[in-house]
């Protein structure tokens, strides 16, 4: 029994074609819509380069351009197919070439599903993708003389002023890492002496942090040194008060941006998706409409379509024993007793001439 038949004059094949065709533009633009909401990830992303660890986050804008551009070519082509469909003469060109494409769309129409539920599921890779790259950045934020480490700083310093952040989880990771370059350090100050002998790996650690990680909102001046020494500053208590530098660590700062990019994204994905999955149905039933009328051979008349020419088990279990016969037909049994009929066949012997005939009696 058919899924879903839907019975089908010529006035409606021929209108049904037509909507197709206009969805089928639209479906273009919105190829056009994955390919941009792509390019653009892939350019937000690679923004925040510096701060990135090397991975796999590129995979989903990388899908979303593929997707797009393959969204162009598929619906470009069905376009053109519904087109032709409204013409029962026409139809006949596309009439092999029809199931294959409507197969095709459903596999391209589920990976645009895969790409919108990527965008949901990249967050672990991306978070720590971050936490890794920043973690580095903060660890070379000193060395501006060394190569292909002199622009961490400026880089570091931007970010923590853009997105109103200090430090990867917070602004203690300033305190765990010398940040000062010693170029800038008197080595002749006792003072910068006994804090490189204090520690084990001497190193210039200050409980203060860089002058970006300042809130220029607060109304006093920024305290961003001796952060937890109570008496180095005037009316100042490091456990109850508010400090005037940024809190939030800029990975969570760069997670929620990248989040809510990520968000907006899927959801459109969504929405594409299931315009896609409705343009492709529509195209199913115009395809067995199409397919039936030529079957009944009277062009004017009414014809069947439907999703499913039998119901969703059958279906199921007739692909099922196609695919478990796949590379069968040429396998030649080796069970003990039986034999190809197509080998060990006696040829004729044709060139034999000694077969007794029967005499034909003279009339008498």
């Amino acid at each position: 029994m058919a899924v879903l038949k839907v019975k089908f004059t010529k006035t409606k094949r021929d209108k049904l074609a037509q909507i197709l065709w206009i969805l089928n533009w639209f479906s273009v633009v919105s190829g056009i819509v994955l390919f941009s909401l792509g390019l653009f990830l892939k350019i937000e992303i690679k923004k925040r380069n510096e701060v990135m660890a090397k991975g796999d986050i590129n995979s989903v804008p990388n899908m979303l351009i593929s997707v797009g551009v393959i969204a162009c070519i598929i619906n470009f082509l069905g376009g053109k197919i519904c087109y032709d469909c409204s013409d029962a003469n026409k139809f006949s060109r596309w009439k092999l070439v029809m199931l294959p494409y409507i197969v095709c769309t459903f596999c391209f129409t589920f990976s645009i599903l895969v790409g919108a539920l990527m965008c949901y599921t990249m967050r672990n890779e991306l978070e720590e993708s971050l936490y890794l790259g920043l973690r580095d950045a903060i660890r070379f934020y000193k060395d501006t003389d060394i190569p292909g480490r002199c622009f961490l700083k400026k880089t570091v310093d931007m970010l923590q002023i853009g997105f109103q952040c200090c430090g990867n989880n917070g602004f203690r990771d300033w305190f765990e890492i010398q940040w000062v370059s010693p170029r800038y350090l008197n080595m002749a100050s006792k003072e910068v002496q006994d804090r490189l002998k204090s520690n084990v790996d001497g190193k210039f650690l200050v409980d203060g942090v860089p002058f970006s990680c300042c809130n220029p909102s607060s109304p006093r001046p920024c305290i961003q040194y001796q952060l937890t020494n109570n008496s180095a500053h005037y009316n100042y208590d490091f456990l109850t008060e508010e400090l005037n530098i940024w809190v939030k660590g800029c990975r969570e700062a760069l997670m929620d941006h990248y989040t809510g990019i990520m968000r907006s994204i899927g959801i459109t994905a969504l929405f594409i998706w299931l315009f896609e999955l409705s343009v492709l149905i529509g195209v199913r039933y115009l395809q067995t409409a199409m397919k039936n009328v030529l079957l009944l051979g009277n062009l004017e008349g009414e014809s069947d379509g439907w999703l499913l020419e039998n119901s969703f088990m059958e279906t199921a279990k007739y692909n099922i024993n196609i695919i478990k016969n796949l590379g069968k037909a040429n396998q030649i049994s080796t069970v003990s007793g039986l034999t190809d009929p197509n080998i060990d066949v006696q040829s004729t012997d044709c060139g034999k001439t000694n077969v007794a005939t029967k005499s034909i009696p003279a009339a008498s």
